[in-house]
């Protein structure tokens, strides 16, 4: 069966429409795809992926995003309202992240593509702002998002990769002391990591970056918008913003919990000196002068503002009253999780939550969880599921199906202990270990699926 998606149902365009299609005729096709994709996560029981999911409130930045979306903001003469959008935006963001903590700086930021952007960003920042540096390298933790490392990949960066601690699923802070050497511009620090929703030992990381002269990049592109204001509500969440010395960068997605539209994120620096270090300028080009503060060119001036409208219209109140939410919710799941004996919530999570067991395959767990419609992330070595709360599980009614659905998952995997998990094969870890024809294989594997994705079937 072929895996290109709607074959049965709509035409399959391989070539241009001789003639246009009626406008009608495509929202109709957009909306009914729209309205059956929504069903998925509509219901509280996907994680992650939809942080806001309330209709009205897309409604409303659809309409900001309306206004400007045919603009593009390099045209800045033509197009003011995104120097206000974008300065605003990255003025709030620093004082959510308490940049008035720091003295004799003056920072700055930028609204990037999303969190792989914002991590790039940095990367290039810590590479362009050590010029003396012949081969520039970074340590983060093995729990560090993979956007580190593909960005010191594509940058000529070495990234350095720090184990964790197994029971507190934090970095290991004296391999990361060991091997700090003369080439290395930064170190990382998650608030929190994907993985677990464990924070990183900020602060203990931030002494050791001010004691080499090094930067700190603290990953808060998941938690960014939601940890302040879980420490505000009282939750024991350790200092990661700019409060702690040391930390000369902080990412923070708005497309995640900031409830702005997909496709932007924030870039926080101590001082502006770092980030305008790798402004990019090409002053003898015959076309004209050249300048960029990124690496986007042309960007549409609809989601600035969009993402200006979520921060303005939801305000500190708004924010507070979602988080106050989401960390209630998040409470209650785990707590569900701890009442089975054979379960383990992994480390000391915050909003996101891990869990396995040693008692069975947890992917047996998923597997029964499937049939009852959660879309749960899966994790290897060790082998585990994570839930990342969002708004639409506190809605009514979720925790409790999750209860419920929780304990006869666990039945059903004490009962099935002896048979292996069908999710596991898609989600697990290779049994043994990673060995090169495990990695080649699974390569494989990913290429096809990517290549489904961007091929269209045969006539």
């Amino acid at each position: 069966m072929s895996r290109f998606p709607y074959l049965d149902e709509y035409d399959v365009h391989r070539t241009m429409p001789d003639e246009g299609t009626a406008r009608e005729e495509i929202l109709a096709m957009m909306n009914d795809m729209a309205v059956r994709e929504n069903v998925v996560w509509e219901d509280g029981q996907c994680s992650g992926t939809m942080y806001c999911g309330d209709h009205d409130h897309y409604d409303f930045l659809n309409a900001a995003f309306s206004n400007f979306s045919y603009v593009n903001t390099l045209q800045r003469d033509m197009c003011p309202s995104a120097t206000k959008f974008e300065a605003e935006i990255i003025a709030m963001t620093l004082d959510m992240l308490r940049v008035g903590s720091l003295e004799g700086k003056n920072p700055g930021g930028l609204v990037t593509s999303g969190g792989s952007g914002s991590i790039a960003h940095a990367v290039l920042a810590y590479r362009e702002g050590n010029p003396s540096v012949a081969r520039a390298n970074m340590i983060k933790p093995e729990t560090a998002h993979p956007a580190f490392a593909k960005a010191g990949h594509l940058f000529g960066v070495d990234m350095k990769i720090a184990p964790v601690d197994p029971v507190t699923l934090q970095v290991d802070l004296e391999w990361v002391r060991a091997n700090i050497d003369d080439n290395t511009v930064a170190l990382v620090g998650s608030a929190p990591n994907y993985g677990y929703g464990t924070v990183d030992p900020i602060t203990e990381l931030g002494a050791l970056a001010l004691e080499h002269g090094i930067g700190l990049h603290v990953d808060g592109c998941l938690g960014g918008f939601l940890l302040p204001f879980g420490r505000e509500l009282g939750y024991d969440i350790p200092a990661f913003d700019f409060t702690v010395p040391g930390v000369t960068t902080i990412s923070a997605d708005t497309h995640k919990y900031g409830y702005a539209l997909k496709g932007t994120s924030v870039l926080a620096f101590a001082d502006q000196s770092l980030r305008n270090s790798q402004y990019f300028y090409l002053t003898d080009w015959s076309g004209g002068k050249y300048c960029s503060p990124g690496m986007d060119g042309s960007r549409s001036g609809g989601l600035l503002a969009a993402t200006w409208a979520a921060m303005v219209s939801l305000g500190r109140a708004g924010y507070l009253r979602y988080a106050k939410a989401i960390f209630e919710t998040s409470a209650a799941m785990q707590d569900a999780i701890r009442s089975h004996p054979s379960l383990r919530v992994m480390g000391k999570p915050s909003f996101l939550f891990s869990f396995t067991s040693d008692e069975f395959d947890i992917y047996l767990v998923n597997d029964f969880l499937r049939t009852k419609g959660w879309r749960m992330n899966g994790q290897q070595y060790p082998n585990a599921i994570h839930m990342a709360v969002t708004r639409p599980q506190t809605q009514p009614g979720v925790v409790e199906r999750w209860t419920s659905d929780l304990a006869e998952a666990v039945a059903y995997a004490k009962a099935h202990r002896d048979e292996p998990a069908k999710s596991g094969a898609i989600y697990g870890g290779v049994a043994g270990g990673m060995s090169d024809e495990a990695d080649e294989f699974i390569r494989a594997v990913m290429a096809d699926m990517m290549d489904q994705q961007a091929s269209i079937p045969p006539a």
